[in-house]
């Protein structure tokens, strides 16, 4: 199974890189992370926001691959624990199919991806900065990945 984070936004910090390799380095290869970075809208002081979002979702939608499992990022989504994200991963990967998540740039997913997705998952009712949200993915599936190993990381 493989499992690909795309993302809005580009031109992250170098903070953020190196937590993701950190973790994306620990998986296993049927279990493997890959970030996609998409291209933002325009944005600026009199952009049409609408139009911004649309832009992202097409280009988010081009990078999707038929037989996917796509699962929204949303503050909207449900609340999963580790536990259930190891559950759910489990499911993937026993249903034969690779994961797309999707994650929107400053405005949110375009609303149509939103409604299409399989599953919709909040990290936190909190909003995470974009870039956070790339290294808390990581980590998380790290840790799913060990809970279902029975890896001692999960203590």
């Amino acid at each position: 199974m493989k499992v690909r984070l795309l993302a809005v936004g580009t031109r992250m910090p170098a903070w953020v890189t190196e937590g993701v390799e950190t973790y994306r380095k620990r998986l296993p290869r049927d279990f493997a992370l890959d970030v996609e970075e998409i291209a933002p809208g325009a944005r600026g002081k009199n952009a049409d926001v609408a139009k911004a979002v649309a832009l992202e979702g097409r280009r988010i939608r081009e990078r999707l691959r038929g037989d996917e499992i796509r699962v929204a990022l949303e503050v909207g989504g449900q609340a999963w624990s580790t536990e259930r994200l190891a559950r759910e991963a489990e499911g993937w990967r026993l249903e034969g199919r690779d994961v797309a998540l999707l994650v929107g740039g400053p405005d949110g997913l375009e609303p149509a991806l939103s409604t299409s997705a399989d599953r919709r998952w909040s990290l936190s009712a909190l909003t995470l900065p974009h870039p956070l949200v790339r290294v808390i993915v990581a980590e998380q599936l790290y840790r799913a990945w060990t809970l279902l190993v029975g890896h001692p990381y999960h203590r």
